[in-house]
């Protein structure tokens, strides 16, 4: 079965168009990063842009800088932690004690 859709695959807009109907592209200017792996990277920045100090390396994600001699370190990660590991950051084991004493002090006069 056929379908009836004449304009299947194309879009609003879509077909040959040039400069002319486009306008002008803007001047672009290519600017050198480089990782601490040593990959290069090119982004093209439009000439009045600003361009920004470090850009992420395409090939393995790091930091790269306009220096090739001394591109910007690695970040670094801190492991996961857990919710436990927050509250003992937090907290002594005596406060942890304390509170525990609390609260079953609480939980057992509702018992009684």
């Amino acid at each position: 079965m056929a379908g009836g859709n004449a304009i299947r695959g194309s879009r609003v807009g879509a077909g040959p168009m040039g400069e002319s109907e486009r306008g002008e592209a803007a001047p672009r200017t290519r600017v050198p990063f480089w990782c601490a792996k040593g990959h290069e990277t090119r982004p093209a920045f439009a000439e009045d842009a600003a361009v920004p100090e470090h850009w992420d390396c395409p090939q393995c994600g790091l930091p790269a800088g306009r220096e090739q001699a001394a591109p910007p370190s690695a970040p670094r990660n801190e492991p996961y932690k857990t919710h436990l590991a927050y509250v003992r950051e937090r907290r002594s084991d005596a406060d942890g004690a304390a509170i525990l004493d609390e609260a079953l002090a609480k939980v057992r006069s509702r018992r009684s």
